[in-house]
């Protein structure tokens, strides 16, 4: 009685609530963080939908790598112009959404609705001293590569070409006002900076609450990555998408995780690959053993027989894995 309770809930919030907008404006933007204490964009109410745009690069370099200037958005003009609190991150963060009902404690449901590039480009660079080999390209690089969105593809090079899958590299939202500002590099509890590419239009992120409103923020546009994101960039773009919030009272989640309409996908996060490894297949056998009622020892079973670990990303100083579990394997409810 308690799902169908909730259900009806969720069912009635779906269609009672309010459309908004929020632009990647200068007052919109926070650079290189999540905190409690920012002001937020925009207030809304569980069951609303808004649709954020964000931006991505740095438009300086972006000419420099042969960037047509003329491509350059104003409002990414605007940004590097005008904002000048930044850091300790890089990432351009549009937000924060304060959510009315959403308190510490509670979980928030994230819809992502529509995904979509705004320019016709993404770019890859790397730097020297970053990404899964540090030490081996002491040049830095980037490259804009030419989408064409007719055929949904990224034109890399000359008879390579990469089906374009766009996501939200970083959707998060704001740790406990103790923590202050933190960076928007590594991922946590609070999300943040997944660079997950199951996260594509149609699947659901889920987070724990950790400061009133909830406070969620997007950026780091992709329009494609593969697991590992090696280099520490992925095809990196401005991207709008549309989302719907809604809060779950009573429920409880140590680790963000997500939903598409093939798995459920669980997520360890740490420094060590290895201690997120262990996290994901814990978190695996909690969801096995509270959501579908498994034993402990089941639950540790099937992770090994059905379950696929991925190697989220390498680059963001805490590493990820995910965990992908197949709904087909449950033939009952």
């Amino acid at each position: 009685m308690m799902r169908l309770t909730v259900l009806v809930l969720v069912l009635a919030a779906s269609a009672s609530g309010a459309e908004y907008r929020l632009k990647a404006t200068p007052e919109n933007i926070y650079w290189g963080y999540y905190s409690a204490t920012s002001k937020p964009a925009l207030r809304i109410h569980s069951g609303d939908t808004v649709t954020i745009k964000t931006v991505s690069g740095n438009p300086d370099r972006l000419v420099q790598a042969g960037l047509d200037p003329k491509l350059i958005q104003p409002e990414l003009q605007a940004v590097y112009a005008e904002v000048k609190d930044k850091g300790p991150g890089g990432h351009l963060l549009t937000g924060p959404i304060f959510i009315e009902e959403a308190e510490h404690g509670d979980v928030l449901e994230v819809r992502i609705l529509e995904v979509r590039p705004t320019v016709p480009y993404p770019y890859n660079g790397f730097r020297p001293g970053s990404g899964a080999l540090p030490d081996d390209f002491p040049q830095a690089r980037m490259k804009i590569i030419p989408l064409d969105l007719k055929r949904q593809v990224a034109r890399f090079s000359a008879g390579i070409e990469v089906p374009v899958r766009p996501f939200f590299g970083s959707m998060g939202v704001a740790p406990p006002e103790v923590r202050g500002r933190i960076n928007s590099a590594p991922p946590g509890t609070h999300a943040g900076n997944l660079d997950n590419r199951e996260l594509v239009a149609g699947t659901t992120l889920f987070i724990p609450v950790q400061a009133p409103g909830a406070m969620f923020e997007a950026g780091d546009g992709h329009a494609g990555q593969g697991n590992g994101e090696v280099d520490i960039t992925a095809l990196e773009t401005s991207l709008e998408g549309k989302f719907q919030f809604i809060v779950h009272k009573n429920r409880h989640l140590d680790w963000p995780r997500a939903e598409t309409p093939t798995h459920y996908i669980v997520m360890g996060l740490d420094p060590d690959l290895r201690e997120a490894m262990k996290i994901a297949v814990r978190e695996t056998i909690d969801l096995l053993t509270k959501e579908k009622g498994l034993s402990r020892e089941d639950a540790y079973m099937l992770a090994s027989i059905a379950v696929d670990y991925e190697v989220t990303q390498v680059v963001d100083g805490t590493q990820g894995i995910h965990a992908m579990i197949p709904k087909s394997i449950f033939k009952t409810r």
